[in-house]
């Protein structure tokens, strides 16, 4: 068929299953010609030609919360639609993911890999570039990577600012916890936003209105319990996550509280849930997320060139119920 189109076997490979690089011409008359020869590529005849894998290996420290599914949505949504196929490790421990990096599974099973938001430590950064395929990474950032990510710090700032401007001055802060890396540095950043739009303000920072919540519902709930039981009860707070903020209303309305009456409650994230529960929060888009850092890695299979430089895509505060000016007297 590649005679007959006078064309390589590999442009007929990349036209049929629909990749970049090919004139839209030639694709019509390849299509064609395939048509007309009853012709169809399979999975294992374009594998053998090309030497790759159409597979795409994606990491990630957990697949049944929220962020993760929807970033992986994104991810096999233009995988699928290029004919790629997805490999899905699930690293949510400790001991899973040093014998991940210790095998590297990986190694010639996928033809580019993408990590989502995942402390990586310098040798784990060091074991990924060693399997010389295209590399990207969601919400982190490290040389040789196509990294997509957001503003945290803006996002952040945007929330805690929120609250400032409506007069609240005991603002508590539930965090993520967790380790932070080199490159990755959520945590860090919007507790630093938090602290900076305090100090803007003319607060001065507590260390007792802060807590850990372990970016989960049940960690938000038990945080927000342990701030209400503190000798400062704050009037507003705010979770670097939604799922954290979940559980700080739960922990609000169990102590008899109101929101927002009694306390404001910003979260980040918009979930899906956000709405249902009037949650004020910073709206990130999760799924585009997935569907970048696909398209680029995807790009990089066909140039063979370098990584763009980092992609960092907006946020935007959403305000809902969840928040009022502060009450006097």
């Amino acid at each position: 068929m590649a005679n007959r189109a006078g064309v390589s076997t590999a442009t007929v490979s990349r036209a049929l299953r629909g990749l970049p690089s090919v004139a839209e011409g030639t694709r019509l008359r390849i299509v064609r010609i395939a048509r007309e020869l009853d012709y169809t590529i399979t999975p294992s005849a374009s594998r053998l030609a090309s030497g790759r894998t159409h597979t795409i290996g994606v990491v990630a420290p957990y697949v049944n919360r929220w962020f993760f599914g929807q970033v992986i949505f994104g991810v096999e949504e233009v995988l699928r639609a290029r004919g790629f196929d997805l490999l899905l490790y699930n690293l949510a421990d400790a001991t899973s993911r040093d014998r991940f990096f210790d095998a590297m599974p990986l190694r010639r099973r996928v033809d580019a890999v993408a990590v989502l938001s995942m402390p990586l430590t310098e040798e784990q950064v060091a074991a990924l570039s060693g399997l010389d395929v295209p590399l990207g990474l969601v919400g982190t950032m490290a040389d040789g990577f196509a990294c997509v990510r957001i503003d945290d710090v803006a996002g952040a700032t945007a929330a805690v600012r929120h609250l400032t401007m409506l007069g609240h001055r005991d603002i508590a802060h539930i965090s993520g916890g967790g380790p932070v890396t080199h490159s990755f540095t959520t945590p860090r950043d919007r507790a630093r936003a938090y602290r900076d739009v305090l100090a803007e303000a003319g607060i001065g920072y507590r260390p007792e209105l802060e807590a850990v919540g372990d970016y989960t519902v049940a960690g938000g709930e038990r945080a927000m319990s342990a701030l209400l039981s503190g000798a400062t009860r704050p009037t507003a707070v705010f979770a670097q996550s939604d799922e954290m903020a979940f559980g700080a209303l739960r922990a609000i309305r169990h102590s008899g509280l109101r929101v927002p009456e009694d306390i404001s409650v910003v979260g980040f994230d918009n979930h899906e849930l956000a709405d249902v529960l009037e949650l004020t929060t910073v709206e990130q888009p999760v799924a585009e997320q997935g569907n970048l850092i696909a398209r680029i890695l995807l790009d990089l299979l066909e140039s063979g060139g370098e990584p763009p430089p980092t992609t960092v895509l907006p946020t935007r505060l959403v305000v809902r119920g969840s928040t009022r000016p502060v009450r006097t007297g």
